[in-house]
């Protein structure tokens, strides 16, 4: 997709990245683009190219299944204003996406990808097209034992609810992949901002997950789109080489340009998080990961064929050796997605060390990292 003209709508550039990716069978594409670029309308237009309609206009085929802010609209709440109990969530069960999923024993499927992230329960009611939640907490009695209490119809968190559409999506995302019968029309997969109202911690476990699962299947192709840049940048390396766009557009149109393997503008603003976090002492555990992130690939973009190379101003640069050590286990391991582990403090001063260096060896514009004291913060 080299030099690729622009646009001048969205359906016409919706059908060239289609045409594209089965020409060159691309099983991964991702697209960064920011917030008001048209991305959600791009996921809509890519959908609506893989619908089939008879003459009255009714939907005979389609081979789309999208998660978008459409699809976070199929559910709703209900507060049960005039008596506050009865609160559930609503499903839209108009629409194909809850099609035959009464048979399917959804509960089983979407519980063990819920409780990676929440420890809240759920149950389904297909008839009525309502979902309650309810939460267990074990108490102890004034004899020293246990007993556990279960909270029911509790109104979970915005955040909450966002894991859980988005676990429910990736239940039926998971039916489509092993080719359930109810789910053998899906030919794409198309995934816009799955979190967007999420946190730091949050976008690297889902990114995580959701790489996993992509890389994991060879059935569908895959197109996935953010406006989040360490979302992106998980992904990028997670999937290994997935086909990487910049969506842009101005007063002529809208297009995708190709950002290939060589550090963009996404690492620089990753680069300028690490040092705003270094300088105010709010450093937890995934800030190693966003910087290993970062040096594989300035080491690409420089030649070298290991992250380490970056690291080591000269070949018998000791502390270069150890330093690339402390980033391969610090970036490593598994991530709370609602407690984030802050640093130790030993760890953020050797974080701190090997940011200053690596800054210094490969020069990035001063004006976007000021200098500033880094404040204190208690052991």
């Amino acid at each position: 997709m080299a030099d690729i003209p622009i646009f001048t709508t969205l359906e016409d550039l919706a059908a060239h990245l289609r045409q594209e990716i089965a020409a060159k069978n691309k099983k991964c594409t991702l697209i960064f683009a920011h917030n008001g670029t048209g991305k959600t309308r791009l996921s809509m237009a890519f959908k609506e190219q893989g619908k089939s309609y008879d003459e009255d206009g009714k939907t005979t085929a389609r081979d789309t299944l999208y998660f978008n802010a459409f699809t976070e609209d199929l559910f709703s709440w209900d507060n049960d204003l005039e008596n506050d109990r009865e609160r559930v969530l609503r499903m839209n069960t108009a629409s194909a996406f809850f099609d035959g999923l009464a048979e399917l024993e959804m509960e089983n499927r979407i519980r063990p990808i819920l409780h990676r992230y929440c420890d809240f329960d759920f149950s389904i009611n297909y008839r009525d097209g309502v979902i309650t939640f309810f939460r267990d907490e074990r108490v102890m009695k004034e004899d020293g034992s246990f007993e556990t209490i279960r909270h029911d119809n509790i109104k979970i968190s915005r955040g909450e609810e966002n894991i859980f559409i988005w676990s429910f999506f990736l239940a039926v995302a998971q039916l489509a992949i092993d080719g359930q019968e109810a789910y053998d029309w899906v030919k794409y997969l198309y995934v816009d901002d799955p979190i967007s109202s999420l946190d730091e911690n949050n976008a690297i476990a889902v990114a995580a997950h959701l790489a996993k699962m992509l890389k994991d299947q060879d059935r569908l192709k895959a197109v996935v789109s953010s406006h989040h840049t360490l979302f992106f940048n998980v992904l990028c390396n997670e999937l290994g080489k997935p086909w990487q766009f910049f969506l842009c557009c101005d007063t002529a149109g809208w297009q995708l340009r190709n950002t290939g393997q060589t550090p963009q503008f996404y690492h620089v603003a990753m680069l300028k998080e690490l040092h705003d976090a270094a300088q105010s002492g709010k450093l937890y555990t995934y800030h190693f990961t966003i910087l290993r992130s970062i040096m594989e690939k300035t080491a690409t973009f420089h030649g070298f064929s290991h992250v380490g190379d970056v690291m080591k101003r000269d070949p018998n640069d000791e502390d270069g050796t150890l330093h690339f050590r402390y980033v391969q286990l610090l970036s490593h391991g598994g991530y709370s997605l609602f407690e984030p582990a802050e640093m130790l403090p030993e760890n953020k001063d050797i974080f701190r060390t090997i940011l200053t260096n690596f800054m210094t060896d490969y020069r990035f514009n001063p004006d976007l990292f000021p200098a500033a004291e880094a404040e204190e913060t208690a052991a």
